[in-house]
């Protein structure tokens, strides 16, 4: 079976307390084909040229600080997948665009942190690789030249938040620059405008402010590539605000 392939967003280390978000994350993962190994671009990983990361025993990155002493203890044994990341650099690797390994690069919380509550049983191979740019045309290639992988029965989850500016995280109401983003995501998504999402820092409001650097919106990208055939038919699983950020989530396929 075909899998769908996806743009989440992961929030922080303490999503785990979040029992709405933790359920729709677990709702999700429930209401899709049982993947065979899953595929990670995750906002956290910038590195260039692509990297693959380990395929071995896959260690965690803890790559936050000041949070309680708990979440630091958090395990995700998921299996290796190197057929994985051979299929990856068969896929990737061509004139002028190298692919290198990273053997003893963890999952990050990008991409961990949403999979605890999607796969907790961690018995699905995982391989996460880098972000090798933030261009969106760029990782839009990466994304359809990944996209055969799909048939092949892997999940590729693109790992971001659709706003995230720091400085307007709030416990009260979201500030009007996310709300807006957000909401002018949501229709060029529906429009399946992949122009205007291209172009999404001079088309979208507020677009400096809802993404000060962009690599939580690039991931999405990468996804968009890997279903560009049924761009037209994406919707939103997941959407709402965490702390005054947009969680708009995505599925194609």
């Amino acid at each position: 079976m075909r899998m769908p392939t996806l743009y989440l967003s992961h929030g922080a280390p303490m999503l785990a307390d979040d029992p709405l978000w933790t359920k729709e994350l677990a709702d999700w993962s429930a209401n899709l084909p049982r993947p065979k190994a899953i595929l990670m671009v995750s906002a956290h990983w910038e590195e260039a040229p692509l990297a693959l990361g380990a395929t071995t025993t896959v260690p965690l990155v803890y790559d936050f600080t000041g949070f309680e002493q708990r979440f630091y203890q958090v395990t995700y044994p998921a299996p290796g997948a190197p057929e994985l990341a051979a299929q990856v650099t068969k896929l990737l690797r061509g004139p002028g665009t190298p692919v290198q390994q990273v053997p003893d690069r963890g999952l990050d919380h990008g991409a961990y942190v949403p999979l605890v509550e999607m796969y907790p049983d961690a018995d699905i191979p995982v391989l996460q690789v880098s972000l090798p740019a933030l261009d969106p045309r760029r990782l839009l290639e990466v994304g359809r030249k990944l996209a055969p992988l799909r048939e092949e029965g892997v999940l590729i989850v693109g790992s971001g938040f659709f706003t995230h500016n720091l400085r307007a995280m709030t416990t009260g109401v979201p500030q009007s620059v996310m709300t807006e983003f957000d909401d002018w995501g949501a229709r060029t998504l529906a429009a399946a405008d992949l122009d205007a999402l291209l172009d999404f820092e001079h088309k979208a409001p507020a677009a400096r402010l809802a993404h000060p650097r962009t690599e939580h919106f690039a991931p999405l990208f990468v996804t968009l590539g890997a279903g560009l055939d049924e761009l037209a038919g994406q919707r939103t699983v997941i959407d709402g605000f965490w702390y005054g950020l947009a969680k708009r989530s995505t599925q194609l396929g």
